[in-house]
């Protein structure tokens, strides 16, 4: 059984998409949210699992928070921890500390538009697909080995709102699938930092592993 920690600062949407995915052989460990009124709290709490609050707002600085942090989490002894709309820059140290089992989904087809307002610069960018991506946390920010990618078309007369929520969609489905991977031991990261699939049965010609896109299919 590996022991997950499922770190959020709202709603925690991800994190009850991969609670109700009940994937086999993990256990939510705890639900630990930097915001004391963060809605994911309730939902786990709702469903029997441990939660934690460490305000940010109560340490002078990042590395303070971030040691609270780390003693919350090491309390529950994780294999695995997942950042599910976790609104807080990491330390290097802290990252460095859970390296290979830190994970995190970004909205958008990394290596394109890390950071924030994703769903609006994709718009004005004009791309004609956008995505998710899930990825091993590093301490260069949104720039980690890539476990998998969702793509979603960008239709005609889309805004923020009606992308993000399409994408959303993809983020509940890849999000339980990575976990579940790692849980079954099947991730592996090679020197380059490109991620492998064990047994995955489908890969391409490179011999890299292509786990779970969308297809697209739309026209503009």
């Amino acid at each position: 059984m590996k022991s997950i920690v499922i770190l959020v600062s709202g709603r925690g949407s991800n994190m009850q998409a991969i609670v109700e995915a009940a994937i086999p052989g993990a256990h939510i460990a705890a639900v630990v949210s930097n915001r004391p009124d963060a809605g994911g709290l309730v939902f786990a709490a709702e469903h029997g699992i441990a939660t934690a609050v460490v305000d940010h707002k109560a340490y002078p600085d990042r590395t303070a928070f971030d040691g609270a942090l780390a003693e919350c989490i090491d309390r529950h002894a994780p294999d695995l921890i997942v950042l599910a709309g976790f609104m807080r820059v990491l330390t290097d140290d802290f990252v460095s500390r859970y390296e290979g089992r830190l994970i995190n989904i970004h909205p958008s087809l990394l290596p394109s538009f890390p950071g924030l307002h994703t769903h609006r610069r994709a718009l004005e960018a004009g791309v004609r697909v956008h995505g998710a991506t899930v990825h091993f946390v590093t301490p260069t920010l949104d720039c980690g080995p890539i476990i998998v990618q969702a793509v979603v078309p960008v239709l005609p007369g889309d805004d923020e709102a009606s992308l993000s929520a399409r994408v959303l969609v993809q983020e509940h489905r890849i999000y339980p699938q990575a976990v579940r991977w790692f849980v079954e031991g099947r991730l592996s990261v090679d020197e380059a930092g490109h991620v492998f699939l064990r047994d995955a049965g489908i890969e391409a010609e490179s011999g890299y592993v292509v786990p779970a896109i969308e297809d697209v299919g739309a026209e503009r």
